[in-house]
């Protein structure tokens, strides 16, 4: 079982640092590899670049008050949910569908309703 991982490119934990402005400011982001590449396909979904998509990321996540101390941390969770979401059936498979076009109220009652149910 562990092959799968243990034998992976290596090149998906190499850490990648890029830089992007947020607000005027020159902000520095190191993440793996492997996350940067979830990240550019998110935005290629919506028509946007991945600096685009993180400066709305922060943007929004301010917006609902959010403490963004550790603002990596939070990408690295989005990238794993974007993925646990597609596994799940909720975001489709197919890269064409923008997740502007979803459903995100309903994804997060479904959400919340399974937590419930597990509990």
């Amino acid at each position: 079982m562990c092959q799968l991982f243990v034998n992976a490119d290596p090149a998906l934990w190499k850490c990648v640092t890029r830089s992007l402005r947020i607000d005027g400011m020159v902000t520095s982001l190191r993440m793996e590899a492997a996350f940067w590449r979830v990240f550019e396909e998110i935005a290629a979904r919506d028509g946007m670049q991945t600096p685009q998509l993180i400066t709305r990321l922060y943007h929004e996540s301010l917006d609902a008050g959010h403490d963004l101390g550790n603002f990596t941390s939070f990408l690295r969770v989005c990238a794993l949910r974007y993925l646990a979401l597609q596994r799940d059936g909720e975001i489709p498979a197919d890269s064409r569908v923008p997740l502007a076009a979803l459903d995100a109220e309903g994804i997060l009652k479904r959400e919340r309703s399974a937590a419930l149910r597990a509990h």
